[in-house]
């Protein structure tokens, strides 16, 4: 028999709300996060908005002798990662050693502690280069330093597929489990708020260049031209049904299903993959279109890709078949954490019986989608697919639904 597996901790920093409690009161209401970037000065780029946490003082919450080690990327992951055990009610201290393992995702890596390094290299010489920096910067540091903090020596991982590796992270995470481990810490955060960062990102030639917050970042919308990026994002607690329960665990959800894909090369006449994404998800929860009561969308602001993804989801649901909503326009996208944020955003949504709302859009109506504009929309929320894109063609949905 397949292993049910569940979450039963969140934790939770976003642009609009630092916390759970607060992320949520937040993004129910429309509240936006989206601003102009304060961690840099920003003036001489064609892009100057982001999505930054906000109220977030690493010193306030972790001991003092991890800030030089790390990024603010990794601070806020631990700090997420403490949350969301507390959520779950677990003192990883009492767990025996291998029974916790952490997979997270990764998009950029610690690029603002990079940064500072690297001009330490540049300006002052290789011995004033912080030892640190051989870790700090990395891929799976996020996984590594939640790792030793909490003493859990688990199977873990980092997964590295852009936008669409927090779902493929807690994925991984599920399969863990099924194959044994007792619990997993995963989900993502990232941070890349800096020059560094910052060019990189320009790179991909999709961020936004409008400097008016409500208007910045319009997936769906004909006058959408680009992206807002931001940081922050979410870690989950996960384990088995039968270990919730028998622990008396409140339960926010089962992970149901998962599918992923990868596009075909550039310039074929193959079809694109989100669809068949979407597909293999519904397949491995068993569950049929109509038994899904609302899709959390990738909404990547770019007009092609959107008119790839509207096409997608009315291909499954029918034109205006299911609601969708992109509460991401609330933060911008969060690359590895936007996921794992939705799909905390898709168990809250079950939990209190709302579709939270796309902010600032006015859609065009050629995308055939029944988007939940402006505010909440009261609904019985049993079923909800997170969907989500990574540069380069990576594809991801996973479904989570209420546990009875």
């Amino acid at each position: 028999m397949t292993t049910t597996v569940v979450v039963t901790g969140l934790g939770i920093a976003a642009p609009n709300g630092l916390g759970t409690q607060d992320y949520w009161a937040a993004t129910r209401t429309g509240k936006n996060g989206i601003g102009r970037v304060t961690r840099f000065d920003p003036s001489s780029y064609p892009s100057t908005l982001a999505g930054e946490v906000p109220g977030f003082v690493a010193g306030d919450l972790l001991p003092s002798r991890l800030l030089p080690q790390t990024d603010h990327m990794t601070r806020m992951a631990l700090v997420a990662a403490d949350w969301a055990l507390a959520d779950a009610g677990i003192d990883p201290a009492e767990l025996p050693q291998y029974d916790m393992g952490v997979v997270t995702a990764s998009s950029s890596g610690g690029f603002e502690f990079g940064q500072g390094e690297l001009e330490k290299l540049w300006s002052q010489g290789s011995q004033y280069v912080s030892a640190y920096q051989s870790f700090a910067w990395f891929y799976a540091v996020n996984s590594g330093q939640i790792s030793i903090r909490n003493g859990l020596k688990g199977p873990s991982g980092v997964i590295v597929s852009d936008e669409a590796g927090g779902l493929d992270a807690v994925a991984h995470g599920r399969r863990l489990i099924r194959k044994g481990t007792p619990m997993i810490v995963s989900g993502g955060v990232d941070a890349s708020i800096c020059p560094w960062g910052w060019v990189a990102q320009m790179a991909g030639d999709r961020l936004s260049t409008s400097d008016e917050p409500t208007r910045a970042y319009l997936p769906f919308d004909a006058d959408a031209s680009g992206y807002v990026p931001g940081e922050g994002g979410a870690i989950l607690i996960m384990e088995s049904a039968e270990s919730a329960c028998a622990r008396g665990a409140r339960i926010y959800g089962e992970i149901a299903g998962y599918g992923s894909t990868f596009d075909p090369r550039p310039g074929s006449d193959r079809e694109p993959g989100l669809r068949k994404a979407v597909e293999l998800a519904l397949a491995d929860a068993d569950v049929a279109p109509g038994d899904v009561d609302v899709v959390f969308a990738d909404a990547a602001g770019v007009p092609e890709l959107d008119r790839i993804e509207a096409e997608a989801i009315s291909a499954v649901f029918g034109v205006r078949g299911v609601p969708v909503t992109a509460p991401k326009t609330m933060t911008g996208r969060l690359y590895s954490g936007a996921a794992p944020l939705d799909v905390a955003t898709a168990l809250l949504a079950i939990e209190e019986g709302l579709i939270p709302p796309t902010v600032h859009v006015d859609p065009d109506e050629e995308y055939g989608l029944d988007l939940v504009l402006t505010q909440s929309r009261p609904a019985q929320v049993r079923t909800a697919l997170v969907l989500a894109r990574g540069y380069g063609g990576f594809n991801s949905a996973v479904v989570v639904r209420a546990v009875d």
